[in-house]
């Protein structure tokens, strides 16, 4: 008996801080708005937050929920190339809103992820689950005006930028009219194309191309460990180019046809190029440094007398 006094008057407080709960002041569509407004300036954590925020705070019906679950869903995996999140709401949009019209492209974008965390035995159940559906023919729903359709999926203006911004600086300043920006469009769907139809004809699961795919992906680790390792530790102020500078005036010197100076380079003339030398220098000493300790820490040996 207790217990279920007990069990009532929990219940009671939960109904009660239920009806409690008042909506934001900030007008529903507002919000949004503001989400779409957060994405299309690519700014792709803060709108996550922003749309986490609009589900979670203003009464909705499944259906808008699961939408919005699924462009939550979509730029963790197209944008932020967060997997492991964006199958948790894919997977929150196939368990708790089965109705859903968007449940067999959840059930498309759960296989990639599971596929992309090299999870290939978890992605063919899913594959036997929903009956041979194919992972990368992904209906898209973000915000943008659609500016290209491949079958039914939708390329938005969101979708081009974001390609823009994949390619070096000093090429995507050479796209600047209409007619090459168009040209770089076309150039992107033929690519999605060819990579359609390389997927058809199970390319992905051809030796060279499986072992390429692991050198790239073990490159690009590196890199980003470096960057997160290295690239950060090293801090250059304005005094330290200069100490640097004074230390290696011959190397800044400007000389004549046979090789001897002619003058001295001033500071302010090669203040760029000794930044960059010093960065070069003081990255190369870290790497050093980080190497020795991982070759220590791990027990590392080279033999070099076995070499041939």
């Amino acid at each position: 008996m207790k217990r279920i006094i007990l069990l009532m008057i929990v219940a009671t407080g939960i109904i009660t801080n239920c009806a409690e709960k008042n909506e934001p002041n900030i007008p529903k569509d507002k919000a949004r708005d503001f989400a779409n407004i957060l994405y299309n300036r690519q700014l792709f954590e803060q709108s996550v937050a922003q749309y986490e925020y609009y589900l979670n705070n203003y009464e909705m019906d499944a259906k808008e929920q699961a939408n919005i679950s699924y462009t939550i869903g979509d730029i963790y995996f197209e944008r932020l190339r967060d997997y492991e999140n964006a199958l948790a709401y894919y997977l929150k949009i196939r368990h708790l809103f089965p109705e859903s019209n968007l449940v067999d492209e959840a059930n498309k974008k759960i296989i990639s992820c599971l596929e992309r965390l090299e999870r290939s035995e978890d992605a063919v159940q899913v594959l036997e689950e929903t009956a041979s559906l194919e992972p990368d023919k992904v209906h898209k729903k973000r915000p943008g005006a659609v500016i290209a359709k491949i079958g039914d999926r939708e390329i938005t203006q969101g979708d081009f930028d974001f390609e823009m911004n994949q390619i070096p600086s000093y090429i995507r300043s050479q796209i600047d009219s209409k007619e090459k920006r168009l040209q770089f469009l076309r150039q992107y769907i033929l690519t999605e194309l060819l990579y359609d139809k390389a997927r058809r004809e199970q390319l992905d699961k051809n030796p060279e191309i499986v072992e390429a795919a692991f050198q790239a992906k073990r490159e690009i680790m590196v890199r980003k460990l470096l960057e997160r390792e290295i690239a950060e530790k090293v801090q250059i102020t304005e005094s330290d180019v200069k100490l640097f500078y004074d230390a290696n005036k011959d190397r800044y010197v400007e000389r004549d046809e046979n090789g001897d100076v002619k003058r001295q380079k001033s500071f302010s003339e090669v203040r760029e190029q000794a930044t960059q030398d010093l960065a070069a220098k003081r990255q190369q000493e870290a790497l050093e440094q980080m190497s020795e300790q991982l070759m220590r820490a791990e027990s590392a040996a080279i033999y070099e007398d076995r070499l041939r």
